[in-house]
């Protein structure tokens, strides 16, 4: 094979396993990935309770 034909050849199996991949994508979510996103949103709703209470907290301490 010529270095043209391997230079083709390797682009074209290339994009032929990016598009593999991304077929393989699904829309729909398994359990796992839900369990995680709920962990993230807890997380995230814990941070901003945290966040708000650090403040409300230096505003007590700058009434006083």
């Amino acid at each position: 094979m010529t270095k043209a034909m391997l230079k083709t050849l390797g682009m074209a199996m290339l994009i032929a396993l990016m598009a593999g991949g991304l077929a393989a994508c699904e829309e729909e979510q398994g359990p796992a990935e839900e369990a995680g996103e709920n962990i993230d949103e807890a997380m995230e709703d814990a941070g901003e309770s945290v966040e708000e209470m650090g403040e409300s907290i230096q505003e007590g301490a700058e009434g006083e």
